[in-house]
């Protein structure tokens, strides 16, 4: 997230020490700014501090440049309070820093007191309101639907024992722990990180035996715990971070990878490992078959032939080569092999002819480079690069994502339900309680649609051509089906949805665009993912004007919204997961129809079939049938 004027900020704990460096910080970047702090003399006077920072940023505004709000952050309603203040005066919440601390100054196997005013308090101040503050901040941040960082204060009292205050280390233990296994949140657009500086020279620090401080190399700068935060927040890829700040080693992330792969049951390399000895060895081949575009044509069966290649070997040192066990088969194959998704005109596509085809596909590394040490031999892994239409592929190590097996399933998670998944979360801004359409619903990816906005607690109406395609809707828990073959669309959404509909997740594109921007409810979200209607006509995909369309979505404040998965490839693994964890809790059904594709060479046969209008949900093509057997016994 970039700092920038106009965002806001919440930082508790901002009266004095770290929290009032990083109030005058962020005002000096030009953010509203609440402090909130116990002590009302020392918050109005950093809110003085930080009106006069940036005075010259927020002279016509029409709000404050920053607000105090005395709280005592271990009372919970005055915290809320605190927090609903912030977003009625600001308009929202940007970026939470939780930096209220305590430290208790005797022994807690010396106190003799019931710990109200002493070790409880530390527990109440440290860790409770954190969790507490974090928990009101990323329900905020969610309900307003725009991205948002939460920064928690540690302290390197939390990575390591210090004996002098066990209760202060065990809090702040607590908080990194906490914050850490908030990683997930990512996938909402919440970033939570965790600061942990050594001694900063605040009234705080001056509390701690000089000679350990001496010890570790002195005070760090406060502006050094200011750079950090800063790092945290700014940094997209930081999620559920762990920073260090020391005099010793400056800035590190902590655990290190190396550290932390020798405990995390649950990481990535861990499964790899688990899984990687199930499935039978393979021999790499002198040569393979693969799906080559020769001609640009939006018939595929035309512009695309079978190849036998010899495998180039060695395998480069980043590489790996990957058998192929099932690939996907998608609608925009056809734009693909027509050279539609090459930045330029028929001429300058056609000089990158030939290339190879699919977009997707799962399969076992039979061979790595000597460089890659994340994958192993035998690891299966999903990919989601040009050139699956193959019985092996070459690819770079990096691009592959270890899958628990490389079954049709999970084929069908990649294009169709990654695509379902970012695009709902992110073009369509759903949340729960809306009215949700799906159009040719019952395909690969429609069929993932439905589901997920169902399980956000959404009304879904979807529509299909013909019964078996509506029966099959009706089974994945489709509120109201619209079988077009029997029933108007248009009809159908004018007289039971008079209000309009709120997300409209639209593939096929032509008559159904319109009726679907018709039906958008005022504020609707029309997220475009494709348009199949359009790409079989003669001479291919032809764009089409939509006369009014300016006029419409003024008129309503609505939202067309194009999505194009390539563009999101950063969020593939977070949602991929998600999509394999709801699978495998029940919650999530994956429906591969049941025409059986057998070999490269029936390709072509599967294009046409998905194009057909007669598959329900996704279309796969099994690479080698033999091997496809051997594995479903496994």
């Amino acid at each position: 997230m970039e700092l920038k004027p106009g965002l806001s900020a919440l930082v508790t704990g901002g009266a004095s020490g770290i929290g009032k460096a990083l109030c005058i910080a962020l005002s000096r970047k030009g953010l509203f700014v609440t402090v909130i702090d116990f002590s009302e003399e020392n918050g109005r006077e950093v809110v003085s501090v930080v009106q006069k920072e940036n005075k010259h940023i927020h002279q016509y505004a029409r709000v404050p440049s920053a607000i105090f709000i005395k709280c005592d952050v271990t009372n919970g309603d005055a915290l809320a309070a605190a927090f609903r203040k912030h977003v009625d005066t600001f308009g929202g919440l940007d970026i939470c820093i939780n930096c209220a601390g305590f430290v208790n100054k005797s022994l807690v196997y010396d106190d003799k007191s019931d710990g109200t005013s002493t070790w409880r308090r530390a527990v109440n101040v440290n860790l409770v309101a954190v969790i507490d503050g974090t928990r009101i901040a990323s329900q905020v941040m969610r309900s307003q639907k725009k991205p948002g960082v939460i920064i928690n204060i540690g302290s390197v009292a939390g990575i390591y024992p210090m004996s002098y205050e066990p209760v202060y280390s065990g809090t702040k233990g607590g908080v990194v722990m906490f914050t850490r296994s908030l990683a997930p949140l990512k996938r909402h657009g919440i970033r939570v990180n965790v600061l942990c500086p050594e001694f900063v020279q605040t009234n705080m620090g001056e509390q701690v035996n000089r000679v350990l401080v001496d010890a570790l190399g002195g005070f760090l700068k406060v502006e050094d715990v200011v750079n950090g935060a800063f790092e945290l927040i700014e940094d997209e890829s930081k999620a559920g971070a762990c920073l260090w700040i020391s005099k010793r080693k400056g800035m590190v992330y902590w655990p290190t990878s190396e550290i932390e792969k020798n405990y995390l049951v649950y990481s990535s390399k861990s499964k790899k490992e688990i899984v990687k000895n199930r499935f039978p060895s393979i021999q790499a081949p002198e040569y393979f078959q693969k799906i080559v575009v020769h001609t640009l044509s939006h018939n595929f069966r035309n512009a695309t032939r079978l190849e036998r290649v010899r495998l180039r070997l060695p395998i480069e040192p980043h590489s790996a080569l990957v058998k192929i066990i099932y690939a996907g088969v998608n609608a925009s194959d056809v734009n693909f092999s027509s050279g539609r998704y090459f930045r330029a005109n028929g001429k300058e596509a056609a000089s990158y002819l030939p290339f190879d085809a699919g977009f997707e596909a799962v399969g076992i590394v039979a061979s790595a480079g000597d460089l890659v040490k994340h994958i192993t031999v035998g690891t299966p892994v999903a990919l989601m690069t040009f050139g699956s239409y193959a019985e092996f592929m070459l690819i770079s190590a990096k691009s592959l994502i270890p899958v628990p097996r490389p079954d049709p399933e999970v084929v069908a998670m990649l294009t169709s339900g990654l695509t379902a998944s970012i695009a709902l979360e992110k073009a369509g801004q759903m949340t729960s309680g809306q009215v949700v359409l799906v159009t040719a619903a019952a395909g690969g990816t429609g069929q993932f649609a439905v589901q997920l906005a169902k399980l956000a607690g959404n009304k879904v109406v979807a529509t299909c051509g013909g019964e078996s395609k509506s029966t099959f809707l009706t089974s994945l828990g489709v509120d109201r089906v619209i079988n077009y073959r029997s029933e108007k669309i248009k009809d159908v959404l004018k007289k039971e949805f008079p209000r309009g509909v709120d997300i409209i997740y639209e593939s096929v594109g032509g008559e159904t665009f319109d009726v679907c921007l018709n039906a958008l409810a005022v504020y609707g979200r029309l997220i475009v993912i494709g348009m199949i209607s359009q790409y079989q006509g003669e001479g291919g995909w032809k764009p089409q004007n939509y006369t009014g369309l300016c006029e419409k979505i003024l008129g309503k404040s609505q939202t067309v919204a194009g999505f194009f998965l390539i563009q999101y490839a950063h969020l593939w693994k977070d949602h991929l997961e998600k999509l394999l964890n709801l699978y495998a809790s029940g919650k999530l059904k994956v429906f591969v129809d049941p025409k059986k594709f057998m070999g490269v060479s029936s390709v072509a046969d599967a294009v046409e079939y998905l194009h057909s209008g007669r598959s329900v949900g996704k279309v796969v093509v099994c690479m080698d049938p033999s091997y496809g057997q051997t594995l479903a016994k496994l």
